[in-house]
């Protein structure tokens, strides 16, 4: 399963349910291309297919949205209180 949690423009920002050992952070994809960014703080992780403009709007948008992303993702797993389960959704 992987929740979408933002959608901007072609991209969609996301997890996968299995990600809850790792840090925070989200995955970015467009059609057939994908890269992820740790959210504290924000930096690449890894990048398949973005050219570095790209990539750099990418990170200019997960920092916009941060805050949004980690409350996405401590709701969805559970931590702070959240029931584990998430929301999903935001359009942008």
């Amino acid at each position: 399963m992987s929740p979408t949690i933002l959608e901007s423009g072609l991209y969609r920002f996301f997890f996968f349910s299995s990600d809850r050992a790792e840090p925070p952070h989200v995955h970015v994809a467009r059609e057939r291309k994908l890269a992820k960014f740790w959210l504290v703080p924000v930096r690449l992780v890894s990048n398949l297919g973005f050219g570095a403009h790209e990539v750099h709007r990418l990170a200019g948008l997960v920092e916009q949205h941060e805050a949004e992303l980690l409350k996405a993702w401590h709701e969805y797993f559970g931590i702070g209180g959240g029931n584990g389960r998430g929301k999903t959704g935001s359009r942008h």
